[in-house]
């Protein structure tokens, strides 16, 4: 026969989850403050400490986070909190439902009569981690009753926060790659090709960001940047500063003024004033021929002319970054690019990897080396950025810490010519969705 069981009286348990001391919280109507619980079996030497409830009130008073389960009598009658326009057994389950509601992250038991099993399935349908039959009631079974809401409760829970996490990684992942930015250059004889690669382990996007627009004259405006840091907080204002040069360019600005008003509103953004942010615009003529060049604290391009070595474009008449000095100006430079060409924009992250397990830095002189070694085996276009991106990991030996981006633009002099002969220079480029590779070498998603 069950042995009464006084409120709070530590009972032995023959099973518990991984031997360790539970508490259970028993919730039964009982005039003398008890319940009938069966003596546990001492056999495995852990104990499970009783508390006693005789309602809910009481029950919310000894509810704290050191208990483990609750073992709810659904013969408890319902008090003011779940009473309401209901039948007997809607009434029972509402007291079941408070229970669930005090105690979201408690492992809960629904003890009721042989007799009423449908009751029982209800209590499991409506949020009970198992239920027990008075009549059945013996230590072993209730050791592993309780040992098993336990454990069960946990998974629940860990499987309730694993589909959250997956959720909002989803989500993130979803609004990441929709600021990705997708080149506007349709009626351009320009090819384009991008890879990406946040410092941030499981991100899309970094401080790094870059576009390229064509404006109705013709001119094809190209642009890289790179906010100082590496968190969420760098991405956004990244985000923010290219959605606001691109504005800006199809508005008509370009150089200084174009720069000095991106200044404005990195200085309005920004959460301190130690946050600055490096950049390199490129405006390249209808023709293809020439392009205005201003670096405002960032490395200057690579160009690559056919038949020649690649260099570096010239880089002496830069200005600082942009948010370091009030009232900065930045001139813009002409440079003749030739008939055929490749030009490389790049952000630090490029270049500043290790080489080897010393402390040497790859460099812009490492990397011009590099990308000539490349050009000469015959890498071009979208080929050339992945070797190159995937030599400076392996120089680097692993990963790099920084934000990396590089963007390519390149024009050849005898396609053109063809798509004249043809008739087809106005063919349009199509533009791609994020994370798609259009015909024309379009941007492909972060490596």
């Amino acid at each position: 026969m069950p042995v009464p069981v006084p409120q709070q009286r530590s009972v032995p348990a023959a099973e518990t989850s991984y031997g360790a001391d539970l508490t259970l919280l028993v919730i039964e109507d009982d005039p003398a403050g008890t319940i009938s619980v069966p003596e546990l079996s001492a056999a495995a030497g852990a104990r499970v400490r009783i508390r006693a409830a005789r309602n809910l009130t009481e029950a919310g008073r000894l509810l704290t986070d050191d208990v483990d389960c609750i073992l709810l009598d659904l013969a408890l009658p319902s008090g003011t909190e779940t009473r309401g326009d209901r039948g007997a057994q809607e009434d029972r389950l509402a007291t079941l439902e408070h229970v669930l509601r005090i105690a979201p992250r408690h492992a809960v038991l629904a003890l009721t009569a042989e007799d009423d099993a449908e009751l029982a399935a209800d209590a499991v349908r409506v949020g009970a981690q198992d239920y027990l039959f008075r009549g059945e009631l013996d230590g072993r079974l209730l050791s592993r009753a309780i040992r098993y809401a336990v454990e069960r409760k946990r998974a629940d829970v860990a499987q309730h926060q694993l589909t959250e996490s997956r959720l909002r990684a989803q989500e993130n992942a979803r609004l990441e790659r929709g600021l990705l930015p997708t080149p506007l250059l349709d009626g351009s004889d320009l090819r384009f090709a991008a890879r990406y690669r946040p410092g941030r382990s499981r991100a899309l996007l970094g401080g790094d960001f870059y576009d390229t627009v064509r404006t109705p004259d013709g001119t094809v405006h190209a642009m890289i940047g790179d906010v100082c840091g590496h968190g969420p907080d760098e991405a956004a204002l990244g985000v923010e500063l290219r959605i606001a040069w691109r504005a800006l360019t199809l508005a008509g600005l370009c150089g200084d003024e174009l720069l000095s008003t991106l200044q404005q509103v990195l200085e309005h953004e920004r959460e301190s004033e130690e946050i600055f942010a490096t950049l390199c615009t490129v405006d390249i003529s209808p023709d293809g021929r020439r392009a205005g060049l201003c670096l405002a604290g960032h490395p200057a391009p690579l160009i690559a002319r056919k038949g020649r070595a690649a260099r570096l474009l010239p880089y002496e008449d830069g200005g600082p970054a942009l948010g370091l000095l009030p009232r900065a100006r930045w001139p813009r430079r002409q440079v003749e690019l030739g008939g055929s060409w490749s030009l490389m924009m790049y952000t630090d992250g490029l270049i500043e990897g290790r080489v080897g397990n010393g402390t040497q830095r790859l460099g812009q002189d490492g990397m011009v080396a590099m990308i000539n070694r490349q050009l000469t085996e015959g890498l071009a276009g979208e080929d050339l950025l992945d070797a190159a991106v995937t030599h400076v990991r392996e120089l680097n030996g692993g990963e790099l810490t920084d934000d990396v981006a590089v963007l390519l633009l390149d024009r050849d002099q005898d396609t053109v010519r063809r798509r004249d002969r043809n008739g087809a220079r106005g063919r349009s480029i199509p533009r791609p969705r994020p994370g798609q590779v259009s015909p024309a070498g379009a941007q492909r998603p972060p490596l």
